[in-house]
C-alpha cells in the first residue's frame, strides 16, 4: 500500500485530491496534507511517504525547491507534480528531479487516479519508473451550487443530522438538482462525499494519539463506534487503530 503525502496550498483543490479520489480502490492511504514545501518536509520526516503529490507554486517553499532537499537528504519517494502554470521549463526542472508525472491544473476528472495507477503498474513492473510525456490542459471546474454544497458539508460535517434534504434546503435547491449536480459534477453522490470528507477529517484527529477512537467518531458525526469503524475500512482501507498506528 502505498502512503500519500498531498501538499497543495489551495485548501479546496487539496481536499479535493484527499477526499474525491477513491485511495482505498488504488491501494492508497493518505497519511498527511500539507499548504507548503516546508511543512511538507517535517510532515516527510514524521510519515514516510512513498508517494508525494505536489503543487509547484506554493508560499514559503515551492514544490521544485521541496523535491530539491528531499533528493539532497537521499529520499527518494515517487513524486506527481501539479501545477497550473504551462511551462515545458517548470516540466524539465521537476522531471529532472525524479517526479514521475506532471499534471496541468485545473486536472480532469479520474486523470489523477489514472496517473497513480500507471506508477503502480511501472513499479510492479520492476523497471525503473520514465517520466510521462507532458499532458494537454483540460477544464474541470465545479459550478456554484456544488461548491456550496461542499462549503456546506466543511462547515457541518459534525452534525449528526446533516442529510441531503438539510443541504439542499439551504441551498434553495430541491434534493433530486442538486443530487444530479453533485454526481454529474464529481463522479459521486453528495452523500458519499460527506462520508469522505468526515473520513478525511477523521484521519486528521486520528493523528493526535491522544485521541480515542471513540471521541474522533462522536467529533466527525457518528454515534455508533462500529458503523464510524466499518466506514472508515471501506474509505481508507484500514480501520481507524491501525491508521491511527501509522502515525505514531
Amino acid at each position: 500500500m502505498l502512503k500519500v503525502l498531498v501538499v497543495e496550498d489551495e485548501e479546496m483543490i487539496r481536499k479535493g485530491i484527499v477526499l474525491a479520489v477513491d485511495w482505498a480502490a488504488l491501494d492508497c492511504v493518505v497519511v498527511g496534507e500539507c499548504a507548503d514545501g516546508a511543512a511538507a518536509l517535517e510532515a516527510v520526516e514524521r510519515y514516510d511517504p512513498s508517494l508525494i503529490i505536489t503543487d509547484l507554486k506554493m508560499p514559503r517553499m515551492d514544490g521544485l525547491e521541496m523535491l530539491r532537499r528531499l533528493r539532497e537528504m537521499g529520499n527518494n519517494a515517487y513524486v506527481i507534480i501539479l501545477t497550473a502554470y504551462d511551462s515545458f521549463a517548470y516540466a524539465q526542472q521537476a522531471l529532472r528531479l525524479g517526479a514521475v508525472d506532471f499534471l496541468l491544473k485545473p486536472f480532469h476528472d479520474g486523470e489523477l487516479e489514472a496517473a497513480v495507477t500507471a506508477l503502480r503498474r511501472r513499479t510492479e513492473g520492476g523497471g525503473a519508473v520514465e517520466p510521462p510525456a507532458l499532458p494537454g490542459l483540460k477544464k474541470g471546474d465545479k459550478s456554484k451550487y456544488v461548491l456550496q454544497a461542499m462549503e456546506y458539508i466543511g462547515a457541518h460535517y459534525d452534525d449528526q443530522n446533516i442529510s441531503m434534504g438539510v443541504i439542499a434546503q439551504h441551498l434553495g435547491l430541491s434534493e433530486s438538482h442538486l443530487s444530479h449536480l453533485f454526481r454529474k459534477e464529481t463522479d459521486y453522490t453528495l452523500m458519499n462525499y460527506l462520508t469522505r470528507y468526515r473520513v478525511h477529517k477523521a484521519m486528521e484527529l486520528l493523528r493526535d494519539c491522544r485521541l480515542k477512537v471513540y471521541e474522533v467518531a462522536e467529533r466527525v458525526g457518528y454515534r455508533d463506534i462500529t458503523y464510524f469503524s466499518a466506514t472508515f475500512k471501506k474509505v481508507a482501507g484500514m480501520s481507524p487503530s491501525e491508521f491511527q498506528d501509522t502515525c505514531r
